[in-house]
C-alpha cells in the first residue's frame, strides 16, 4: 500500500529500505543485534530468478484483458537460536546446550547431543560436522540423541535452534578432541606439540608430511601403552557446554505468482521463488527438504487454513475436512536459490533453516484482495444485488459494482477494510459514502455494496439479513 501511495514498484521500495552489508552488526529498535546479512543480494537474486520485470509486464497485459494475476513479495529476517543465557531462560534454566564426543580405539566415534531430531536429519548433519572437524568418515560416527540417560543437558529442539546452538557445541567439542589428539600424537612421534601441523584427519610434523598420525592411530595410542604428557588422560574424548553470545538471523526473499478467478475468487499458486540465506550450508539436500516443507505449509496457512469459532465458542475448523492440509496438487514446483552470509559468532558460521520458509511463505502467498458484493441497489445505480468485484491492494478493481461514484467509494473504503482486516457495510448515496462495521445495527436506507478482506477463495452467506461477511 505504501508503494502504491508513493507510486513506486514494491520491489524497488524494499530495495531502498534494506539494511546495507556495511551496517552489520545492526542493532534494531528492540535492542537485538543482527549478526550479518547481504539483503540486497538475496532480493535481487530472487527477482532475477523470477524474471520480475517480465512478470510485471505480463500482469499488466492480463489486467487489460480482465484477468487477475497477483505478484506477492516477501522479505524477512528471522530470529533463531534461542540460547544466550544473558537474555533467555525457561523457568530459570539457562538455554546453553551440551555435546560429548568420544573416539574409540578402533577409530570410530560417538557424539551425544542435547537436542532431539524430529525429522530434521540431525544424525546426518551432526555427523558431517564432526567429520569435517576431525577427519573421521561420517559413516563411522554415531549420533546419540533423545535419551536423557546418555545425553548431556540441553533445552531442546524448537525455533530453529539445533544448528545455531547444539551444532555449535558439536563443532567445539570436536575441536577440543582434535587439540587433545595433538598432544597424544606428539608423544607418539616423540616431538613437541608445537612442531605438529594439522591436515584433515591427521597430525604431521611440520616440514615433513610423511611423518604423522591419523586420528584412528591416535585413538589407539591414547588407549594403548604410549607414555602420555602430564595432564592428558588415556582417552580421546571431551565435552562442551555452549552458551551462544547472540542469536542468529537467517533471512530470505520470496516471490509468489498467483492467478485469481474474478468470478469465484479462487486463488491458484502458479509459481513460487524462494531465496534463503542460512549461512553455512551443512547438507544442501536436507536444507531443500526443510524449505520445501515450509513453503508447502505456508500455502496452507495463507489460503487453506482458518480457525473460526461460533458464538458459543465451538471451533468450526476442528477437523482436516475444514482445516485443510496442502498436498502436491495445491502447490507448484518450488524454485529455490540461496546466498551465503556466514554468522561471525557461530563456530562454523551457520544460522539455521528449519522455520525460515514458514516465516516467508504466508505473506508471499497472499496477494491481498477485497471481494466487494452488492447487497442492495436502488435506482439510479445500474448495479444489481449480487454483482461482485475484486479489489487488489494496488487499487485495481475488477468486476462491476456500479458507476464511477460507487467504484471510487468501494476503492477507498475497500482499501481501509484491507488494512484493518475487518469487513464493513458501505452506503453510497449521492456521492456521500458512509459505512458500519459488521455486526453493528444498520441504519442505512440504501446499501449499495459491501466489502471485506478475503483470506482465501471461499466466502459464506451472511447469517443476518442485510449484512455481509467474508473469510
Amino acid at each position: 500500500m505504501l508503494a502504491r501511495k508513493l507510486e513506486m514498484d514494491p520491489a524497488e521500495l524494499r530495495l531502498k529500505n534494506l539494511i546495507k552489508p556495511e551496517q552489520f552488526p545492526y542493532k534494531n529498535k528492540t535492542g537485538w543485534e543482527y549478526d550479518s546479512g547481504n539483503y540486497e543480494q538475496a532480493l535481487r537474486k530472487s527477482m532475477q530468478m523470477a524474471g520480475y520485470d517480465d512478470l510485471r509486464r505480463e500482469q499488466q497485459e492480463k489486467r487489460a484483458r480482465g484477468e487477475l494475476m497477483g505478484i506477492g513479495i516477501s522479505f524477512f529476517t528471522e530470529t533463531v537460536g534461542a540460547g544466550p543465557r544473558k537474555h533467555m531462560d525457561i523457568v530459570g534454566l539457562g538455554m546453553a546446550d551440551g555435546a560429548e564426543l568420544r573416539i574409540h580405539p578402533a577409530g570410530k566415534a560417538v557424539v551425544r547431543i542435547s537436542v532431539q531430531s524430529q525429522g530434521q536429519g540431525h544424525e546426518t548433519t551432526f555427523a558431517q560436522i564432526v567429520a569435517e572437524e576431525i577427519g573421521i568418515p561420517p559413516e563411522d560416527i554415531d549420533v546419540v540423541h533423545g535419551d536423557t540417560d546418555q545425553t548431556p543437558f540441553g533445552l531442546g529442539t524448537y525455533g530453529s535452534r539445533s544448528t545455531p546452538v547444539s551444532a555449535a557445541a558439536v563443532a567445539l567439542v570436536a575441536r577440543k578432541v582434535r587439540e587433545k589428539a595433538k598432544f597424544i600424537a606428539a608423544a607418539m612421534l616423540e616431538t613437541r606439540p608445537e612442531d605438529l601441523e594439522w591436515e584433515k584427519g591427521r597430525w604431521f610434523v611440520k616440514g615433513d608430511p610423511s611423518i604423522g598420525k591419523t586420528m584412528a592411530e591416535i585413538a589407539m595410542g591414547a588407549h594403548g601403552t604410549v607414555t602420555l604428557p602430564e595432564g592428558i588422560d588415556g582417552n580421546l574424548d571431551a565435552e562442551v557446554t555452549y552458551d551462544p553470545p547472540n542469536l542468529t538471523f537467517p533471512f530470505g526473499a520470496y516471490f509468489c505468482v498467483v492467478d485469481v478467478d474474478p468470478g469465484t475468487g479462487h486463488v491458484k499458486v502458479r509459481r513460487f521463488i524462494a531465496v534463503d540465506d542460512c549461512s553455512t550450508r551443512i547438507n544442501p539436500m536436507i536444507i531443500e527438504g526443510q524449505v520445501h516443507g515450509g513453503l508447502t505449509d505456508g500455502v496452507g496457512m495463507a489460503l487453506m487454513q482458518f480457525i473460526e469459532f461460533d458464538k458459543e465458542g465451538n471451533n468450526l475448523g476442528g477437523t482436516f475436512m475444514d482445516y485443510l492440509i496442502p498436498t502436491a496438487l495445491e502447490v507448484p514446483d518450488w524454485e529455490t536459490g540461496f546466498t551465503v552470509t556466514p554468522s561471525p559468532h557461530h563456530p562454523i558460521g551457520a544460522k539455521g533453516i528449519g522455520e525460515s520458509a514458514t516465516v516467508g511463505s504466508p505473506p508471499g502467498n497472499r496477494e491481498p484482495f477485497v471481494r466487494a458484493t452488492v447487497v442492495r441497489a436502488q435506482h439510479p445505480t445500474s448495479a444489481q444485488a449480487g454483482d461482485t468485484g475484486l479489489l487488489l491492494a494496488d487499487g485495481t478493481l475488477e468486476g462491476f459494482v456500479g458507476g464511477a461514484c460507487v467504484q471510487a467509494s468501494v476503492r477507498e473504503y475497500g482499501l481501509k477494510s484491507l488494512a484493518s482486516h475487518e469487513p464493513l457495510l458501505l452506503r453510497v448515496v449521492a456521492g456521500e459514502p458512509s459505512y458500519v462495521r459488521e455486526g453493528e445495527p444498520c441504519r442505512c436506507p440504501t446499501r449499495a455494496s459491501a466489502a471485506g478482506p478475503s483470506r482465501s477463495s471461499s466466502s459464506r452467506p451472511c447469517r443476518h439479513p442485510g449484512y455481509w461477511s467474508s473469510e
